[in-house]
């Protein structure tokens, strides 16, 4: 199976190749049909940086005042995916300024140069998707005061990349990648004079694959809520371009927005922020507010389970919790082993996170942000309640998939007499432990107390057979586990009432205090928190409570409260850090 999967992958390598260089002869565009709009929005800072010869992609940092970007050698397959789709044309054309426009357009007319014949790492359907709608968004900014040579080689080579993409974007992944390459294509058949035949086939396919791969709920295979939001993003600027056009999108695009927006609004912290699970961020700023406010969709009363998510919010506090499985298959590539962990949010200041996803510090970080550890939930003896299988590639990097995730987890949303209870469990340590994991979560109404309870329990005769044997390999001297609560990095906490509790002081003013009371050891470890944009993890703590399961039932009761003398409402106009390179 495997070998096979390494023939399909060669296959599409060389037709990808084979296709790019026919494309090389294809007749240039004579100009755009109208004037194309900035929809994309970078980052100023990263722009300047750039701009200063400081080059950041993939969590590497190169220092090349005055280079040419593709004269650099790339330290991974992950930074060469980064500079070859463009995304930082958004943060250049944020700055805007001359001498920024001159390096862009320096960078775009040497790409055309060394790899508009079809040659190089960038031609791939989702590369050449983010590309052309790159190149469209700031035409204005990379062809103002360009010569007669270098824009008919800039409508030469996009023209090019479309038929590309005409001819190869069924090759693409499924989920965000074949989103990228289709809004490209249309993008480029409305946009560009002798391309308006490569527009309606990708309308349709566009169709289609919001039917077949937005579900009912508004959600993705992958369950990655900042995925989700791109996608979003994406659909939205398709349908505005149709639009714009005089064209009508498909029944099943408009369907998609409209069961995506719900979600993503449901999945979003207090602070604006999305729930960060499974290779998701928070999102860049701004992203997902105008997200929403482009859709025009409604907001509609929240479901029980979102994409997979509960969500849990009382006053000025949000909760969000993964309750369901995780991805499994290729959907799984980029998912992490976090059942039922959850993240919590205070007004503006975010309180409980998971450590988030490492890959743009390398594999090795990117493999450690996967595992159980990194999440705010149980782990036990070590294990994480999804295991890392074989790996696949997508696009041009290869990934492991998730195997032997949990297959049953069962939830329940009720009342409480003070508020709201999110009740489930999960069997990921069934076949090594026999123990299943339950997490109970209440939260009263006014959102300034959670109560929370861990318990492990073999519930059948086999579980019990399993239990005992790993308990033998003990000595009888029980199986260790973790409760983890990684801490935001702003959050300043220490161990307070001899060993009892942990008072934590948010940004805002606020006061929380976590409590416990069961037979644990109580600690406080450093952690790191992984944030896209920045050139390394950020240190923070995590509170960690240990203790052992030595009978067929272990139970861990503990407590998150404001303190008293905190106010019901408080004015936090404390700045947030601007820092990038740090």
């Amino acid at each position: 199976m495997f070998r096979l999967d390494a023939i399909k992958r060669g296959q599409t390598r060389f037709l990808n190749r084979v296709q790019a260089r026919l494309c090389a002869r294809t007749k240039p565009a004579a100009a755009f049909v109208g004037q194309p709009e900035p929809r994309t929005v970078g980052s100023f800072a990263r722009g300047r940086q750039m701009a200063a010869g400081n080059l950041l992609f993939a969590g590497h940092l190169v220092e090349a005042p005055g280079a040419i970007i593709w004269d650099i050698t790339p330290p991974d397959d992950a930074f060469l995916e980064e500079i070859h789709g463009f995304h930082w044309l958004d943060d250049m054309a944020s700055v805007g300024d001359a001498k920024t426009r001159l390096i862009a357009q320096s960078w775009l007319f040497e790409w055309i140069k060394r790899y508009g014949n079809g040659s190089g790492p960038g031609w791939t359907p989702e590369l050449a998707g983010r590309r052309v709608i790159r190149w469209l968004h700031h035409a204005l900014f990379v062809l103002s005061g360009a010569s007669h040579d270098e824009s008919r080689a800039f409508f030469r080579s996009i023209a090019q990349q479309t038929i590309f993409l005409n001819r190869r974007w069924h090759s693409s992944t499924p989920g965000l990648p074949r989103f990228e390459a289709l809004t490209g294509l249309i993008s480029a058949g409305l946009s560009l004079q002798g391309m308006e035949g490569q527009a309606d086939p990708a309308i349709r396919a566009l169709g289609q694959e919001c039917a077949r791969q937005i579900d009912n709920a508004g959600g993705l295979p992958t369950r990655n809520p900042e995925e989700l939001m791109e996608v979003c993003t994406l659909l939205i600027w398709a349908r505005d371009a149709l639009q714009g056009y005089g064209r009508s999108p498909e029944p099943a695009h408009i369907a998609a927005i409209a069961k995506i927006v719900p979600t993503l609004r449901a999945l979003r912290h207090a602070d604006g922020g999305l729930a960060r699970f499974h290779g998701g961020g928070r999102g860049a700023e701004g992203r997902l507010d105008s997200a929403l406010a482009a859709a025009g969709v409604k907001a509609q009363a929240p479901q029980d389970l979102t994409m997979g998510y509960a969500r849990l919010a009382g006053g000025r506090t949000t909760m969000i919790i993964d309750a369901a499985s995780p991805p499994s298959g290729r959907a799984s590539f980029n998912s992490h082993a976090s059942t039922l962990a959850f993240e919590l949010t205070s007004g503006r200041r975010p309180l409980i996170v998971n450590c988030g996803s490492g890959s743009t510090f390398g594999e090795d970080w990117r493999r450690a942000g996967r595992a159980t550890p990194s999440h705010s939930t149980l782990c036990l003896d070590g294990f994480s309640s999804s295991r890392l299988g074989e790996t696949s590639r997508m696009g041009p990097i290869e990934r492991e998939l998730l195997d032997d995730v949990p297959k049953n987890v069962p939830i329940e949303l009720s009342r409480a007499s003070d508020g709201v209870r999110f009740e489930g469990g999960h069997d990921g340590y069934l076949k090594t432990h026999g123990l299943t994991h339950a997490r109970i979560l209440e939260m009263t109404f006014d959102g300034r107390g959670i109560v929370g309870e861990d318990l492990l329990v073999a519930l059948s005769p086999a579980d019990r057979a399993v239990f005992n044997h790993k308990l033998e390999d003990t000595r009888l001297s029980g199986i260790r586990f973790d409760i983890r609560f990684h801490l935001h990095p702003e959050v300043d906490a220490e161990i307070d009432m001899n060993g009892a509790a942990v008072s934590m002081a948010l940004r805002s003013g606020e006061i929380w205090v976590f409590r416990f009371d069961a037979a644990c050891e109580l600690t406080l470890e450093p952690s790191v928190y992984l944030e896209k944009g920045r050139l390394r993890p950020r240190a923070t703590k995590q509170i960690v409570l240990t203790a052992r399961a030595m009978e067929y039932a272990t139970r861990v009761r503990w407590s998150l409260a404001k303190a008293q003398d905190t106010a019901v409402a408080v004015r936090d106009l404390v700045q947030d850090d601007a820092a990038l390179l740090n």
